[in-house]
């Protein structure tokens, strides 16, 4: 009986030790959590600091925050504008596309058009390449269209007898030309020349508009005193005929190579590789004359295809950095066949700030309610636009045939509607 008791004491003495640990573990817990949660704090407290200077800093750099100018009227203008001009871009294309697919249908019929082919590869780089071409005009009736329905509804009478001035109203108008103008520009001068590049080829062999691919006896500059000449060319093997070589130091001939053809390497990494067959070399010291020639020769000569070939429209196949790289490179080597590059460059960017002055006369001459409604307006916006987009063919035509200098032909547009977009600012507020 004693020893039962003596085993259950233990027993019981036994747990109270482990429980004792158990509870010297939970205690240790605690004090480590303890610290931990203290260095914790600490943390928070310098983050709070730290927090505190940087919200103190960003005070400051609101000023650099270009979106608080842009309040709920501003953002109310800006989404009629972008939505108004996204609609007329989508109806008027919609209907061009309607009126060209009638035309060309028997074309696409007869020379056996693949269905993947007429929507991705024509009707696909179709749609942005006009887009671009009538942007001007479709900014012109968005800005009419979506102003007369406000000036209709009283909503700019409201905005400006509660004190917004004509200038504070033109603010999202402007905005939004802005938006149109990067958008306008960037695809024109990078997007839209690789599609049109799509197009033509598809041109070329569904619809039978031909395209230059030879060329007869070119002669060019391709270096300081380096004359290259080719008898023919075939921009389709890029391979040419009859070709020499002449190098020229102090008006004197030092070198003369010829081949009997020449191919372009496309597959190079680099440019103006050229691969010359049944080749040979002259060069000439003084009295002394040294032959050299062979079968098959890789070489540098600084020229490409497309400087040997021209063909109708090419210079919407550039990017506005290839045209202007293109158009120094002809300079430099005498070349008069650049007019029509340096247009197309000017144009783009003349064309890409119309979206101002358009938006400016726009909203200049529907900002008022009158009896009649929007007809009037639409009818001188369009009349406007098209003249405009006249104004730059006929000028284009002039820098080309007249000798007008290219930067001033691509800008004489804009210029006259500047002159236009004046007087209807000042006369609008009265």
């Amino acid at each position: 009986m004693e020893y039962s008791k003596i085993r259950k004491y233990h027993q019981w003495l036994r747990a109270g030790r482990t429980l004792r640990g158990k509870l010297d573990g939970v205690v240790k817990a605690a004090r480590w959590l303890r610290r931990k949660l203290n260095w914790l704090f600490v943390a928070l407290a310098w983050l709070g600091v730290k927090l505190h200077h940087v919200a103190g800093k960003m005070k400051w750099m609101r000023v650099l925050n270009p979106f608080r100018f842009i309040k709920k009227l501003d953002w109310y203008i800006i989404k009629k504008f972008i939505g108004t001009y996204f609609f007329a871009i989508a109806l008027i294309i919609s209907i061009s596309i309607v009126f060209d697919v009638n035309e060309n249908l028997a074309k696409f019929t007869q020379y056996h058009a693949p269905m993947k082919a007429i929507v991705f590869d024509y009707y696909a780089n179709f749609v942005p390449y006009f887009a671009n071409l009538f942007s001007p005009l479709f900014v012109f009736i968005a800005v009419i269209f979506f102003t007369s329905k406000l000036a209709g509804n009283s909503e700019i009478i409201s905005m400006l007898a509660a004190g917004v001035s004509f200038k504070r109203l033109m603010r999202p108008y402007m905005i939004s030309a802005a938006l149109i103008t990067v958008m306008t520009f960037l695809l024109g001068a990078y997007v839209i020349p690789k599609g049109t590049i799509v197009r033509q080829n598809f041109e070329s062999m569904y619809k039978n508009k031909k395209k230059n691919t030879s060329a007869d006896n070119v002669q060019l500059q391709v270096g300081k005193g380096v004359i290259a000449y080719i008898q023919h060319y075939d921009n389709t093997r890029k391979r040419g005929f009859g070709f020499c070589l002449d190098k020229f130091e102090n008006k004197k001939l030092v070198s003369h190579m010829t081949a009997s053809e020449i191919q372009y390497d496309t597959i190079s990494d680099s440019k103006f590789h050229w691969k010359a067959m049944s080749w040979k070399i002259r060069k000439l010291q003084g009295l002394r004359e040294n032959i050299t020639s062979g079968g098959v020769m890789d070489t540098l000569i600084m020229m490409e295809p497309t400087d040997l070939v021209f063909s109708k429209g090419q210079q919407e196949t550039f990017t506005s950095p290839e045209l202007r790289e293109y158009i120094s490179k002809q300079v430099d080597r005498g070349s008069t066949n650049v007019v029509q590059y340096e247009v197309e460059y000017h144009k783009r960017i003349a064309m890409s700030f119309a979206s101002f002055i358009l938006t400016t006369i726009g909203l200049s001459l529907s900002s008022r309610k009158r009896k009649g409604g929007m007809g009037l307006y639409l009818g001188i916006g369009l009349a406007l636009s098209f003249t405009y987009i006249m104004l730059q063919t006929v000028s284009a035509t002039f820098a080309i045939n007249a000798g007008t200098p290219p930067m001033l032909a691509a800008w004489v547009p804009n210029i006259i509607f500047i002159v236009v977009a004046y007087f209807c600012y000042r006369q609008a507020p009265n």
